[in-house]
């Protein structure tokens, strides 16, 4: 069997038998329960080489199951419960857990876990990836542009942060289940910006990241106190994006800007899907950053062609979006609108206010958008430093060609 599928199913469902697991044996046994659970994949990659199973899902969480309770055993932990889990109506009842509905109950229980207030926030994305999403820490350190040490560290710091407050493995209500949901939604959020458009250096989009993000979304949305107006502005802001992801490339897997993409590309149904959440999402007298961004992916999807683009409207949204969250990237994205327009003096002015350190990561698109600004007002000499620093600053190798190919360009007209 291909390892490539091996992969795939241990993305969708490692995190589905950590969290099934946990809530069988308590949060205090996390690191039995993820070993066991790679064990249990090293092991199916062995034994599915001549034949894959009739039902991949099933073998491996009752695989998963069994080896907890083999290391239980052998660790002498637990004994007299270990012993009623494998016959009469602890076995029935802890069979019950892994029906799907009770598989998403245990998934909504991991991800609030992974976003407890005390945990270090630095922390919590990172927990939640392992655990929730059976990300590795190496795929971690890779999409949060971090060490691999660091990510093992704060892996570790967030298990003993879990065991030092004895934290539940459980679902908050009330109050307590609004405050942790706004967590919830920004490590989702995270999740999906990268993988829309990925800091990892070979790679621009990752998909899987995108569809997990969606999933989790998904699951909050199933539960009844969960369905508030962000929520689903956030999942509408991931269907409009989605949408959108196969004319990102061309066939030659080279970038292509917004306004080059094949709009016949564009998924419709994930488009319809995004209009229906957005029209529950409205339903409400406040809106969130959340709303605003959606309703800016909105827009350039009605646009038939990129000349019939709603800059003043984009601008509008952008503007209420600084207000609700004031961050340097939406300034710079006010001031490449105003390009859009030719006024100048606005981008200017939109310019000044930024410092490209405060873009971090990203400030190579800082020097990229000041280079259209200087080609568009006829200071060639500025344009060509600035797509040159641009170039130096950027991590992604398909946007650095993007960018290459660019100046290649530029030489050649201001030549």
């Amino acid at each position: 069997m291909e390892h490539k599928v091996i992969d795939h199913l241990f993305r969708h469902h490692s995190g589905k038998m950590v969290s099934v697991l946990t809530r069988i044996f308590g949060l205090q046994h996390l690191d039995i329960i993820e070993d066991a659970v790679q064990d249990t994949f090293l092991k199916a990659s062995i034994s599915w080489r001549k034949q894959q199973p009739d039902y991949p899902e099933a073998w491996l969480t009752k695989a998963a199951k069994n080896r907890v309770l083999d290391i239980f055993r052998t660790l002498k932990t637990k004994q007299k419960h270990i012993g009623q889990l494998s016959t009469g109506t602890d076995a029935i009842a802890i069979n019950e857990l892994f029906l799907d509905k009770e598989i998403e109950d245990a998934q909504l229980r991991m991800i609030f876990t992974a976003c407890h207030p005390k945990l270090d926030a630095r922390d919590r994305i990172s927990f939640a990836l392992k655990t929730v999403s059976g990300f590795s820490t190496k795929e971690i350190a890779s999409a949060l542009l971090t060490k691999h040490e660091t990510i093992k560290k704060r892996l570790v710091r967030a298990r003993k942060s879990i065991q030092k407050a004895d934290l539940k493995f459980s679902i908050p209500q009330g109050n307590a289940l609004n405050e942790r949901l706004e967590t919830v939604m920004e490590v989702l959020y995270l999740i999906f910006n990268e993988g829309f458009h990925s800091n990892k250096k070979e790679q621009l989009i990752r998909e899987d990241l995108c569809g997990e993000a969606m999933r989790l979304c998904r699951l909050l949305l199933k539960h009844e106190t969960m369905r508030q107006p962000k929520v689903y502005a956030l999942f509408a802001l991931m269907c409009f994006h989605s949408a959108r992801l196969a004319s990102k490339t061309d066939t030659n897997n080279e970038v292509l800007d917004l306004k080059h993409q094949d709009r016949t590309l564009w998924h419709f149904p994930l488009i319809q899907l995004g209009n229906t959440m957005m029209n529950k999402a409205v339903e409400t007298e406040t809106f969130s950053s959340y709303h605003y961004e959606a309703a800016i992916a909105a827009e350039h999807l009605k646009a038939r062609t990129f000349e019939d683009t709603n800059w003043d409207k984009i601008l509008h949204w952008y503007q209420s979006l600084y207000e609700l969250q004031p961050m340097p990237s939406h300034v710079l994205t006010m001031a490449v609108i105003c390009l859009q327009n030719e006024d100048y003096k606005s981008a200017n002015a939109y310019f000044k206010k930024l410092n490209p350190d405060a873009l971090e990561q990203r400030k190579y698109l800082y020097y990229a958008a000041k280079a259209d600004y200087y080609k568009a007002t006829k200071d060639f000499k500025s344009a060509l430093e600035h797509i040159s620093e641009a170039i130096n600053c950027v991590n992604n190798d398909l946007e650095k060609q993007y960018l290459l190919k660019k100046q290649e360009a530029w030489l050649l007209e201001f030549s």
